[in-house]
């Protein structure tokens, strides 16, 4: 990355999947209703459907892979906030939802305990988390 990850400018692209897999499914399923309007058969309604199917498998593949990424950025949240948060606020970990934890791992160690209280008391959701970082700590693994 040529300059530093922040709110701006921190989602990721996986090549493959944005620029070649979700592309070409979709125009595979374009060519397919085209040729389907064109000359309707039998073969060409499968064609569509099977080129249905492939773009919902490519997207479902992809959304269990993130979910996975979530599940694993809960988990190493909790755990970081077990080490950082005074011991006041420990007992609240629980209370932070799925998606105030995947927010507040942008928060650099010295931001997090505040930060994870305002989300608290608050209720703000992942990107008002987000927009709040001050000291960005990035997350390069994510795809």
């Amino acid at each position: 990355m040529s300059q530093p990850q922040d709110y701006s400018h921190h989602a990721r692209f996986d090549p493959l999947f944005h620029f070649f897999l979700a592309p070409v499914a979709v125009a595979t399923l374009i060519l397919m209703i085209f040729r389907a309007v064109k000359g309707p058969s039998l073969d060409s309604i499968f064609h569509v459907i099977i080129a249905v199917w492939a773009i919902a498998a490519a997207f479902k593949i992809r959304l269990y892979a993130l979910k996975v990424q979530d599940r694993v950025i809960r988990l190493e949240e909790r755990l970081r906030l077990q080490e950082l948060l005074p011991a006041n606020l420990r007992p609240r970990i629980g209370d932070l939802t799925e998606d105030q934890l995947i927010g507040l791992r942008f928060a650099s160690d010295g931001e997090l305990p505040a930060l994870a209280q305002e989300a608290l008391e608050q209720k703000l959701d992942r990107k008002q988390i987000k927009q709040a970082v001050k000291n960005w700590r990035p997350d390069l693994w994510r795809v």
